[in-house]
């Protein structure tokens, strides 16, 4: 498999690209807190394979002061002991919703995530889950490259 970039994708689409920026930032400032948002944004781009988002979002949890060891078992989050089970239920909607349209979430699945979030964090999780599914797609679907050193601040 060929691992160079398909386009210079960040010198394109720059109207394009300024939205999704903003949404990102937007996303980011949600009532959520920064923990789960990046919780979120790096377990989609794990199940999606979008290796700038992973190297992107476990930095960003670093800066935070997550323990690495806790990082590296939110692919077995349902084993590990290290998240809160409101942490939990947004991790479940995150793949459930990322499934679509192989599956779609259930009633239990929603029922859980209501346990745990009001209406309004329900709709700012599923605009966390829409904006990094965009950016694996588009980073993964260009072969857009992990940087050696990433650009000041990313």
């Amino acid at each position: 498999m060929n691992h160079s970039a398909r386009i210079p994708f960040f010198q394109l689409a720059q109207p394009q690209l300024h939205a999704m920026i903003a949404l990102s930032g937007t996303v980011k400032k949600s009532s959520l807190g920064a923990r789960l948002v990046e919780l979120i944004n790096l377990r989609v781009s794990q199940i999606n394979g979008c290796g700038v988002c992973i190297d992107m979002h476990w930095r960003d949890l670093i800066k935070q002061e997550a323990n690495p060891r806790h990082l590296n078992a939110i692919a077995g989050w349902r084993e590990a002991p290290f998240f809160s089970d409101r942490e939990r239920a947004a991790l479940n909607w995150a793949e459930a919703v990322n499934a679509i349209p192989q599956r779609h979430p259930s009633d239990d699945d929603f029922a859980l995530l209501q346990q745990h979030f009001t209406d309004g964090e329900i709709a700012e999780i599923s605009y966390t889950i829409a904006v990094i599914k965009g950016w694996n797609t588009i980073n993964a679907s260009l072969r857009n490259q992990i940087p050696e050193v990433p650009a000041p601040g990313m």
